[in-house]
């Protein structure tokens, strides 16, 4: 199924101070997902199995590498911990980089919050403004930006790539 959102990604100095605000507003919160994002070589966007014991999903997405709200189009695959996935498409495409994190959950109607501890990366926030294809592209923006101010989330914060682009930085410049 193929989906759109809005979001952005953020460096989080505190997110004791995030999580006061989404309790504050009624957030519900899903849970701590400690998740093990492996990401493939494709030659279209970006391919990652992401196992955990709150998701499980083979998810492709492209999205613009780009600060600030962008739009993501996604398809999600639901997997099963432990299959023989992982083994099977690091064979087929080869394995590009793993990223390791503790996640911390919370949905707002159609808005997802993720509170992240990315190993060797640090501490991060991520907002999803999740759509259909027919959903109002401007709308999700404007619902973006609103979370973006409460949360006093500044430009030089925003980070425009992924975690794993992140990693394959950082051992680019070791």
């Amino acid at each position: 199924m193929s989906k759109l959102n809005i979001e952005i990604k953020a460096k989080c100095k505190s997110h004791k101070h995030v999580r006061n605000i989404l309790k504050t507003g009624n957030a519900k919160y899903i849970g701590t997902d400690h998740q093990v994002d492996s990401y493939f070589n494709v030659n279209n966007g970006r391919l990652k199995l992401r196992e955990g014991n709150i998701e499980n999903n083979l998810i492709h997405y492209n999205r613009e590498d780009k600060e600030g709200p962008k739009q993501s189009d996604y398809s999600l695959y639901k997997t099963t911990p432990n299959s023989l996935l992982k083994p099977l498409m690091t064979k087929a495409l080869g394995l590009n980089t793993v990223v390791d994190k503790k996640r911390e959950i919370y949905m707002i109607d159609n808005v997802k919050f993720h509170l992240d501890n990315v190993k060797n990366l640090g501490k991060f926030i991520e907002i999803e403004v999740n759509g259909t294809d027919k959903s109002n592209k401007q709308n999700l923006m404007e619902q973006c930006k609103f979370y973006l101010n409460l949360f006093n989330i500044n430009n030089n914060d925003l980070i425009p790539v992924s975690y794993s682009d992140m990693l394959i930085q950082q051992l680019i410049t070791l």
